[in-house]
């Protein structure tokens, strides 16, 4: 799994590739709670066209990307889910919590 992280305007933009699982979740995390923490930002939005595969542990990390995002008063966005984590997130019910987007320029439009 690869994080890179790019700045646009004021928001930040998570671009994640592989799978997120048990084994790298951490990572992702990690990378979304210093984003948001991060002075200055009012979005973090993350990227997960590269994205296959998310299992409980990477949908817990993106819940808690989305709380801290909220304590903060930040806007947290998803962009680019395909199939597989789209299916995990609509059958936890998460779906709806989270704004979702096809692609890059909608999300930085919103």
């Amino acid at each position: 799994m690869k994080i890179s992280s790019r700045k646009l305007d004021k928001a930040t933009i998570l671009d994640v590739s592989g799978n997120i699982d048990m084994s790298n979740s951490p990572e992702v995390r990690k990378a979304l709670l210093h984003e948001i923490r991060e002075k200055g930002v009012t979005r973090v939005v993350l990227n997960l066209t590269g994205v296959a595969y998310i299992d409980s542990s990477g949908v817990a990390s993106l819940v808690e990307g989305l709380k801290a995002s909220r304590e903060s008063g930040l806007r947290f966005v998803l962009f680019g889910l395909n199939d597989s984590p789209r299916e995990v997130l609509k059958i936890s019910r998460l779906l709806k919590l989270f704004e979702v987007y096809d692609d890059e320029t909608q999300a930085m439009a919103s």
